[in-house]
C-alpha cells in the first residue's frame, strides 16, 4: 500500500496558522483573560447588568478563542504523527483516519482565519438587524419572513443569542418588517457583510397563473451601541407614540397599550420595539435600537467625508447584493463575490457560513485595494 503524503497540506496549515497567531497575538489575548477574570470577580459588578454582561461576554469570546488556537495546534502536532503511524504500520483505516483529521482541521482553521479578518472597529459588537419587504406584493413580504428565518436560524445554529423586537407583518402573507437583535461577539463584524438588497426569484405560490416572480427585500445591520458611548438625544428632537402590540394579520396580541414607536425627527428614523410586556421596556429596547442606528448613519458620515477628501468615487456595496433563484433553476449567488450553491433550501435554513466567510474576505480585500 503506497504511503500517505500530506506534507504540503501540513506545511500550508501551519503557515496559515502561524499567521493567525500572530494576528490574534497570544500573549495580548491571554493578558486580556487575565484582566476580564479580574473585573468579572468584582463582587459588585452586578450593579450594572449591562457593564457585567459585556465583560463576560468578552470573556467567554477571548476563552474560547485560545481554546481553539491551543487545540489546533495541538491537533496539528497529532496529524503528523497519526500519518506516520498509518505509513509505519501500512494500515488503511489509520490513513482515512488521517485524511478525516486533515478536513476537519481545515475547515477550523479557515474559520479561525475569518475571524482574525474582524477587526473593523465595531466589528466585535453585537449587532441589530432590521429586515424591510420592497417590491413585489405578497412574494416581498413572504420574502422578507424567509430571510427572517434563515437569519435566526443561523444564529441558532452557532449559539448566538437572538431577540426579536418588532415585528410587523403583513395584510396577506409573511412580514413589512422586523428587527431583531443578535447579542453574540462579533456578530456585527459577520452580519454586517449580509447588509444590502436581496433578490428573490420564484414561480408565485401567490398567483393563480403560477408565473414566474420577482421580489426584493432590504437588510440593514447596524453595531449595538455601547453603554459607555450612548448618544445624547435632546428630547424635543423624538417623537415618542404607544400603541398595541399585534400580531399575523393585525391580529391584537396585547390589550394594553405597551408597544412603543419613536421617531427621531432631524433624521426621521423611526423605532418600533413590541416584545417586552411594560411601555417601560419597549421604550428602553427601542432607544437602544435607536441610537445604534443614529451612531451608524454618523459612521457612514464620517465614511463619506474621508472618501471624498480621498477622491474615491468607487460605488459602495450597492442594491441587490444576493440572488436567491428557485426556478427555473436552483441556485444562491452572492453578486459580489461570485460565491454561488445549488441548494437554497439549505441556504433558508441557515446554511449562511460560506456566504459570509465570502464576504468577510472581500470585503477585506476591498478595503486594502481602496
Amino acid at each position: 500500500m503506497a504511503d500517505l503524503d500530506l506534507t504540503q497540506e501540513i506545511r500550508s496549515l501551519r503557515a496559515t496558522f502561524a499567521d493567525i497567531q500572530h494576528v490574534v497575538d497570544v500573549k495580548r489575548l491571554n493578558d486580556e483573560i487575565v484582566l476580564l477574570k479580574q473585573q468579572a470577580a468584582d463582587p459588585n459588578i452586578w450593579d450594572e447588568p449591562v457593564h457585567a454582561q459585556n465583560v463576560t461576554s468578552k470573556l467567554s469570546h477571548a476563552q474560547g478563542m485560545l481554546t481553539k488556537l491551543e487545540s489546533v495546534h495541538s491537533r496539528l502536532d497529532d496529524l503528523e504523527v497519526l500519518v506516520e503511524m498509518a505509513n509505519t504500520e501500512g494500515d488503511a483505516s489509520v490513513q482515512a483516519e488521517a485524511k478525516v483529521e486533515l478536513t476537519s482541521l481545515q475547515a477550523l482553521i479557515s474559520e479561525l482565519e475569518i475571524q482574525t479578518l474582524l477587526n473593523g472597529e465595531y466589528d466585535s459588537r453585537a449587532a441589530v438587524v432590521t429586515i424591510r419587504s420592497g417590491a413585489g406584493g405578497d412574494d416581498a413580504t413572504d420574502f422578507a419572513e424567509m430571510l427572517m428565518r434563515m437569519y435566526l436560524r443561523y444564529a441558532e445554529k452557532n449559539k448566538m443569542p437572538v431577540q426579536v423586537l418588532d415585528t410587523s407583518y403583513a395584510e396577506g402573507a409573511g412580514i413589512k418588517s422586523a428587527t431583531f437583535e443578535i447579542d453574540a461577539p462579533y456578530a456585527f463584524g459577520s452580519f454586517s457583510v449580509e447588509a444590502g438588497t436581496h433578490r428573490l426569484v420564484r414561480m408565485s405560490p401567490f398567483n393563480a397563473a403560477g408565473k414566474r416572480q420577482t421580489s426584493f427585500a432590504a437588510v440593514e445591520v447596524v453595531p449595538l451601541v455601547e453603554q459607555t458611548e450612548a448618544i445624547e438625544i435632546p428630547e424635543n428632537e423624538i417623537r415618542i407614540d404607544v400603541f398595541r402590540s399585534s400580531g399575523p394579520g393585525g391580529q391584537s396580541v396585547n390589550t394594553t397599550d405597551s408597544a412603543v414607536r419613536i421617531t427621531h425627527i432631524p433624521t426621521g428614523t423611526v423605532v418600533s420595539c413590541q416584545n417586552e410586556k411594560s411601555q417601560i421596556q419597549n421604550k428602553a429596547a427601542a432607544m437602544r435600537v435607536l441610537q445604534s442606528r443614529l451612531l451608524e448613519i454618523r459612521r457612514r458620515e464620517e465614511e463619506a467625508k474621508k472618501k471624498q477628501i480621498a477622491g474615491d468615487v468607487k460605488a459602495s456595496w450597492g442594491e441587490q447584493m444576493r440572488s436567491y433563484v428557485l426556478a427555473p433553476y436552483q441556485m444562491v449567488k452572492d453578486l459580489r463575490t461570485d460565491y454561488e450553491v445549488n441548494n437554497p433550501s439549505a441556504v433558508f435554513d441557515g446554511d449562511l457560513a460560506g456566504f459570509i466567510a465570502a464576504g468577510i474576505r472581500w470585503r477585506k480585500q476591498t478595503q486594502q485595494g481602496a
